[in-house]
């Protein structure tokens, strides 16, 4: 089986070009990003040449790499006419990609649209739906999203959850501010809303929090101290690597254990990395866990 790196990003030419025709946020100007919440970011198309990253991917020991629309850009959440556009241009990569790569699908999540999605999740190329974590912050938003995930769970596919935009703000901040702020936060949220509606709503959806939830497992003690329960580990909950490494790895594998980590770079922003945690773990992460993440099957 081929080893994966479930969690990349790519900016599309078209994508690009649509971002550009904006006048409010989020938008391109030139080479720059500019989101209401977060420091300006500078583009750089080279890192988004897809056979460049392939080559990169290769000499890093990926096989196959899984890219996903950007969150943070808010992309989701947009009103519909705003949003349509920019979804297109994104669900096009999944015709130019080769089998290096796969797209996780996207959708509006104002007025989610199901039968186009249905149609957008039955191509070759597209492996799930990734939906920003903002979607998902407490159970009644949760419950609000279910008709969303239900189509994918009958696809029989993942979901990716991922950071979504970070507030607002006018006040100056590191550039790797939202990382170890907002989002961590978002995800943490997400993954207690799950922990607490998700698997009784759908009770065979394969979900993968990105960036190990935040660490939110590592609450668990926290948790019961305050009155909630962590009972058996959902074999059906995966947790993505990106932008952690050896600790931050180890200390959740001893709450979860080793079958729901899965290998995410969050590649251009962070480089694959392999926490050393020995052979049959590596095999693991990269190979045997996103498998089951991508296909179900007994873990």
């Amino acid at each position: 089986m081929s080893r994966l790196d479930v969690h990349q990003h790519a900016w599309p030419d078209a994508l690009l070009e649509e971002l550009r025709r904006r006048s409010r946020g989020p938008r391109v100007v030139g080479d720059r990003l500019l989101l209401d919440g977060e420091p300006e970011f500078v583009i750089d198309p080279a890192v988004h040449v897809l056979a460049d990253r392939a080559r990169a991917d290769a000499a890093d020991g990926i096989d196959r790499a899984l890219l996903s629309l950007s969150s943070p850009l808010g992309i989701e959440s947009l009103p519909p006419d705003e949003a349509a556009p920019l979804l297109d241009a994104w669900h096009g990569l999944a015709a130019e990609v080769g089998p290096a790569h796969g797209v996780w699908a996207s959708v509006n999540l104002v007025e989610p649209d199901l039968d186009p999605l249905r149609a957008t999740l039955a191509h070759d190329a597209v492996v799930g739906l990734q939906v920003p974590a903002t979607a998902l912050l407490d159970p009644a938003a949760l419950d609000r999203l279910a008709p969303v995930l239900d189509v994918v769970q009958d696809a029989d596919l993942p979901v990716l959850v991922h950071p979504g935009p970070a507030p607002a703000s006018d006040v100056a901040v590191p550039g790797w501010w939202p990382a170890l702020t907002s989002y961590t936060a978002q995800q943490t949220a997400a993954w207690f809303a799950w922990h607490v509606a998700g698997r009784a709503l759908l009770p065979t959806l394969r979900i993968c929090f990105v960036a190990l939830a935040g660490l939110a497992p590592l609450h668990h003690e926290r948790l019961a101290a305050r009155g909630g329960t962590f009972g058996a580990v959902d074999r059906f909950v995966f947790y993505d690597t990106s932008s952690y490494g050896h600790r931050a790895v180890d200390a959740v594998v001893r709450v979860v254990g080793v079958d729901p980590i899965v290998h995410g770079s969050d590649r251009p922003y962070a480089e694959p990395h392999d926490p050393g945690l020995g052979e049959a773990f590596s095999h693991a992460l990269f190979v045997s866990n996103p498998h089951h993440l991508l296909n179900g099957g007994v873990r």
